[in-house]
């Protein structure tokens, strides 16, 4: 039986619907990306499925038993959650986490020498160890030691992106059978994010999670469900086949509703001849018309995507920025930023990587001018027109409209060098004139993004500063700004812990590593390849600690066998592989039913770990193997 089941659900605040009549299954052990527009109604289909809303038409039919867990977008508004991190953390675990506050308050009068709370601390105890509550309590500081949480720092007093962590480190906490996932990496670090896919894919529960992280999705998601315009599409296979099987589905389309066109044209014609349309033996055909009629009435076109285009200001000097021995520390605290120097000239495009609380926004302001160094000096160069791009929207009033944030009052912005109506300029960015006059405060988070992108966009610039401009965008846009930042001729410093959309813009990294500030050319990717190398792989701390062994290193007999057989055992993994690809590349499997289209996915996983650790293990064995012929020399 499947965990969820959506049939024809509908949902609607007006007209278009959100929703037009969806059909969903999600069966257990999967790993479900939702994708689609801003807008097009992805956190209402998880807020449907998680039970925070009711749909206006359609059944929900649920697992008994099933336990949905969901990570929201927005944090929670003040007040809304108390007490510490652990609090937070262990509030995700239900009455277990009322067990627990109640131990720790008897230990603690315990502790103090009242004995006659023994018989309660006792009770507690048992009830704890029935409900593996321990367990459950070690897998809430395992999360919360991972995502590097302050566990006994109070949660209204965290930053906006600390809080999201917080709440992310509840939801996984308390385990359930289905994880809802509402753009997880937003605010999340380089290594948090690493940790985060390590922790998902061994996840043995189901997940549904929203993204704009291109490798994540790549990586973690079994089949990708799309929200497009009411409708739900779903394409079981990885990211890049989706790609490339949308494209095809988008040109059937096209081509199917131009033939369709062309025969309505061609009717309508027909009927205004006249009498002769209207003869007895025509009521057919003019009643196919009213319903080709009524079926063009109700077609949802492709909304036009996103034309943003950014103004370039006069040519800047050749050097932009140049800094020296540059060292920076708050007061009663270690230097954040320690003898960094670098040359940014014209047309570079920094990445600029760390975690959080490294030091990125402060090494930002340095170099911009904005903070004067404890030591060392910066030096600007001539003609600068900087634009900077706030991850946390301060310049964003929330309670004015989306027009009076870009008009400051004015019907019109001045767009190279010409006037444009902002209603107009805003349709670049995909915010319908009746979305144009919503207040801000009335925004979902991707939406905040793209109006964030259009005031920095209405001004001209040669330098561009961006923090974190990617959190919340929809793939479409995300690929026009990368363009757009790709194409831009002046200068940009980069922000972001979106690994794809680094590799895709920058030309050069600094990094916050442990050595301190290192400068790399290129991407993330990059960086990873230049970047000093630290020990990790279990194969070869496996080769060091034989090393350290008196006696020679070989393999087993056993092993040596076992190394012959393995290219043998990895063609054969491969072969079932793309066997069964080939299968469900058919669009006939998928006539077979759900249940049979579940199995195959639930098999392409198991084939997928199967070839992973057989990888591995020859690797391994080829590394004892090495370093054995080695000592023997």
């Amino acid at each position: 039986m499947a965990l969820i089941n959506l049939k024809q659900i509908a949902v609607g605040f007006g007209n278009p619907l959100l929703m037009d009549g969806i059909d969903l299954q999600i069966e257990k052990g999967e790993r479900v990306c939702l994708v689609g527009r801003n807008g097009a109604g992805k956190s209402t289909l998880m807020k449907l499925i998680s039970g925070e809303v009711k749909p206006d038409g359609g059944e929900i039919i649920r697992a008994p038993g099933l336990k949905a867990t969901m990570l929201s977008q927005e944090v929670p508004g003040e007040g809304a959650l108390t007490g510490t991190v652990f609090d937070v953390v262990t509030g995700g675990l239900g009455d277990i986490c009322g067990l627990l506050a109640a131990y720790h308050a008897a230990a603690k009068k315990l502790g103090e020498g009242d004995s006659s709370v023994m018989p309660e601390f006792e009770r507690i105890h048992h009830e704890l160890d029935v409900k593996d509550g321990w367990q459950a309590s070690q897998r809430a500081e395992t999360v919360i030691s991972q995502l590097k949480l302050p566990a006994d720092a109070g949660f209204s007093g965290l930053s906006g992106g600390y809080k999201r962590r917080v709440l992310l480190g509840r939801a996984l906490a308390a385990e359930p059978d289905l994880l809802l996932l509402d753009e997880p990496t937003n605010h999340l670090d380089l290594d948090s994010i690493g940790w985060l896919e390590d922790f998902l894919l061994s996840y043995r529960g189901t997940l549904l999670f929203i993204t704009h992280d291109k490798m994540l999705l790549e990586r973690l998601a079994t089949r990708i469900i799309e929200l497009d315009r009411g409708r739900l599409i779903s394409w079981p296979c990885g990211y890049r086949q989706y790609l490339e099987r949308k494209e095809l589905l988008l040109h059937s389309e096209a081509r199917e509703n131009a033939l369709f066109d062309k025969r309505l044209s061609e009717e309508e014609v027909w009927i205004r001849q006249g009498v002769k349309a209207r003869r007895t033996r025509n009521e057919g055909r003019v009643r196919a018309l009213m319903e080709a009629r009524k079926i063009r009435s109700e077609r949802r076109e492709i909304e036009g995507g996103p034309r943003m285009k950014v103004q370039t200001a006069d040519i800047s000097g050749k050097l932009v920025i140049e800094a020296k021995g540059v060292s920076y520390a708050y007061d009663n605290a270690g230097p954040v930023i320690n003898d960094f120097s670098t040359r940014i000239m014209r047309g570079d495009k920094v990445g600029i990587i760390g975690p959080n609380g490294s030091g990125k926004t402060t090494l930002l302001k340095l170099l911009l001018g904005e903070l004067t160094p404890t030591a060392g000096s910066t030096r600007l160069g001539t003609r600068l027109e900087v634009s900077y791009f706030d991850q946390h929207r301060r310049v964003l009033d929330e309670e004015r409209t989306v027009q009076d944030n870009i008009g400051e009052g004015n019907d019109n912005v001045i767009i190279n060098g010409q006037p444009r109506h902002v209603i107009g300029y805003l349709q670049d960015f995909l915010f319908s004139p009746s979305r144009a006059r919503t207040p801000v405060k009335a925004l979902s988070g991707g939406e905040r993004n793209r109006l964030l992108l259009a005031k920095l966009f209405a001004r001209p610039s040669n330098v561009l500063v961006m923090d974190e401009p990617t959190n919340d965008l929809d793939s479409e846009t995300l690929d026009l700004l990368e363009e757009l930042l790709s194409e831009y001729t002046g200068t940009v410093l980069l922000v972001s812990h979106d690994r794809a959309f680094l590799n895709n813009v920058v030309t050069s990294t600094i990094v916050f590593e442990k050595s301190g500030l290192n400068e790399y050319i290129g991407g993330y990717d990059d960086w990873l390849a230049q970047r000093p190398k630290q020990i990790t792989d279990k194969a070869e701390k496996k080769q060091k600690q034989l090393q350290k062994k008196d006696k020679p290193l070989r393999l087993s007999f056993k092993e040596e066998r076992e190394l012959e057989e393995m290219p043998e055992r990895i063609d054969a993994i491969e072969a079932e592989q793309k066997a069964l690809f080939e299968t469900t590349s058919n669009p006939d499997f998928y006539k077979q039913g759900p249940q049979k289209a579940a199995e195959a996915n639930a098999r392409m996983q198991e084939i997928e770990q199967k070839l992973k650790a057989a990888c591995k293990r020859w690797e391994e064995l080829e590394a004892v193997k090495a370093a054995g012929e080695q000592e023997l020399r």
